[in-house]
């Protein structure tokens, strides 16, 4: 497991800003533009934001002329959850070993 890859995937789930961000984009692409309409911040920290989560592979986006359109990737979504599956069949599994 990379730890580090996983560490940068989750670290975009924990900003409420970027949360809601996530469920802005549930709807399908939005334009940056779009996006700082409905949130109550500076083009700069909007970057900032969609960086964090590009970075993820949690969003993706795309240049069209001068405004980026992002939207929600399902393969990164994906991963995210089957790390997560993957943390509980682990723990499903050891349910029935002794304790320490």
């Amino acid at each position: 497991m990379d730890y580090k890859k996983t560490v940068i995937m989750f670290k975009a789930f924990c900003d409420e800003n970027r949360l809601q961000i996530l469920e802005l984009l549930r709807d399908g692409e939005r334009c940056a533009c779009k996006i700082l309409d409905e949130m109550q911040i500076t083009q700069p920290t909007l970057s900032h934001h969609m960086k964090i989560l590009c970075d993820a592979g949690i969003v993706v986006g795309r240049k069209e002329g001068k405004w980026m359109h992002y939207s929600i990737s399902q393969e990164g979504l994906q991963k995210a959850k089957d790390h997560l599956d993957g943390l509980n069949a682990k723990g499903e599994s050891a349910k029935g070993e002794a304790p320490c």
